[in-house]
């Protein structure tokens, strides 16, 4: 008899352990409650999790599988429960996303005493193609480089070998701000079933947690999620490229897909995504910058991520470049605080577990990255609160581009930004407390005394990478008074944040 492990994030609907099923396998899905205590992690993310495992053993089930699907304290305890029922003479499961799932898995066979079949994971691209199979430890390697070699290998958006368009990129189109009386459509709704009510019931009864199960929307199915990516190509993918970097309050999505949750969970797969929006170019119902800014995030930005965790790991959650040592700000656990943009930001991940990219980028890690706070701690803060946040995915997204704590392995450079920027690309500034425009006072918004103290601080370092020289050119317009007013307020500010 043979057990064939399916992991929770593993949900995919063509899942490659299901080839190895036969009448004397079993299929094992092990429900931790412990796993679910690691972290005071965010309700709605737990249900979503929870209840997407459940329908999947469901859907099996009714497929014809057998499955053996076990709640337990501990995923120990859930393999001993199953060993002693099932007596398995051999077991088959994919490789885990994850470093320390996979570490589990290579030990497994030396814990229970079994045979163990490591298949690979089939559930990024970079597990049927490897642009760069042997990077240099030290070497560091340019996303854009990588995605090209993604698009060729994979025949997307191509023409005769070259780009449709004429360009790779065309992220210089996807700047925009939302206009006033621009409406972005509402998120899909998806309305709770039975499994996913008793699931509620259950994480709300959590006490180390954040948020709230109540509003609970998301989808927990293939055929849900599916529909919620159908939604995104028919309502949101014509404009999702020119309002790709807006930052507003006047909507959640803007025109984001928000289908990552769904991905990291297996409930979607890469390949269809890019090639059914390829698909609406070719149709005529949306315009490239907004399917080419589509494709790389899917393909480029999110492969590029996990083949950068898995080069760096171990390890990679341990950096720190920059040599950040402030803890986390009691406001991020809270939302309170006058700044208008962190303040919705910060709310928005304890109500929903999400923000779009824009967000995480330029108002969450900015700030963590003026403000010096551990890449650790943020990385930490990133993972219990986000949605579609796994042991994968936040240390490349969060120590390595956001904080550029790796030294640049992931990243060219920090995503460092003032007050300007945010008040270039949103709508926050006009009701917040501060002024975007000033850089001292009472009145200064932290983003711009923070930036320039940052810049003062770190001067040498930037002045020396090509990317961020232009920077520290910015020193010029702040004479020696106003350099010690900036690094004196900096620091009070940082002060009290301890």
């Amino acid at each position: 008899m043979k057990t064939l492990w399916i992991l929770g994030d593993q949900l995919t609907h063509h899942h490659p352990i299901l080839t190895q099923y036969d009448d004397s396998s079993t299929i094992l899905i092990i429900e931790s409650q412990n796993r679910w205590k690691k972290m005071p992690y965010q309700r709605k993310r737990l249900v979503l999790l929870i209840s997407a495992m459940r329908h999947y053993a469901n859907k099996l089930k009714e497929r014809g599988f057998k499955v053996d699907y076990i709640k337990a304290h501990t995923f120990s305890a859930g393999w001993q429960a199953h060993l002693k029922n099932q007596k398995p003479a051999e077991i088959v499961t994919m490789a885990a996303a994850s470093y320390p799932g996979r570490q589990f898995q290579q030990k497994l066979s030396e814990t229970v005493n079994i045979p163990v079949t490591l298949l690979k994971n089939t559930q990024f691209l970079t597990g049927i193609y490897n642009p760069i199979p042997n990077p240099q430890a030290n070497k560091r390697y340019v996303m854009e480089t990588f995605y090209r070699q993604m698009r060729k290998r994979f025949d997307l958006l191509m023409e005769n070998g070259q780009p449709m368009g004429g360009q790779w990129n065309f992220d210089k189109d996807n700047r925009k701000k939302l206009p006033k009386h621009d409406a972005p459509p509402a998120p899909p709704v998806f309305k709770p079933d039975a499994i996913t009510q008793e699931v509620m019931a259950e994480v709300a009864q959590l006490k180390h947690a954040i948020g709230t199960v109540e509003g609970f929307d998301y989808a927990v199915t293939h055929c849900d999620a599916k529909r919620a990516f159908e939604i995104f190509l028919n309502e949101r993918l014509t404009k999702f490229g020119d309002y790709e970097d807006a930052l507003t309050p006047r909507s959640h999505l803007l025109y984001h897909s928000a289908l990552s949750p769904y991905l990291n969970l297996g409930l979607l797969e890469p390949l269809p995504l890019v090639q059914a929006a390829q698909q609406a170019l070719l149709d005529g119902n949306a315009p490239i910058n907004a399917v080419e800014g589509f494709v790389r995030q899917i393909i480029g930005w999110r492969e590029f991520m996990y083949w950068q965790y898995w080069r760096q790991m171990p390890g990679m959650e341990n950096k720190n470049a920059w040599g950040a040592k402030r803890p986390l700000p009691q406001f991020f656990n809270t939302g309170q605080t006058n700044m208008a943009c962190l303040h919705h930001a910060i709310n928005r991940a304890i109500d929903t577990g999400y923000n779009h990219h824009i967000e995480r980028l330029m108002l969450l890690c900015n700030y963590f990255m003026l403000a010096g706070i551990k890449p650790k701690v943020a990385n930490d803060w990133f993972l219990s609160l986000y949605i579609d946040a796994y042991d994968w995915v936040m240390p490349p997204n969060v120590i390595g581009m956001g904080l550029n704590a790796d030294g640049g392995l992931t990243a060219t450079k920090p995503y460092i930004a003032s007050a300007n920027y945010i008040n270039k690309m949103g709508d926050f500034c006009k009701s917040c407390f501060y002024n975007p425009k000033k850089r001292t006072g009472e009145d200064a918004c932290p983003y711009n005394f923070l930036y320039w103290n940052f810049i003062l601080e770190h001067e040498a370092k930037l002045r020396a990478n090509p990317r961020t020289s232009r920077n520290v050119l910015g020193l010029r317009y702040l004479d020696e008074a106003e350099k010690e007013r900036v690094q004196a307020q900096a620091k009070q500010f940082l002060n009290n944040l301890e």
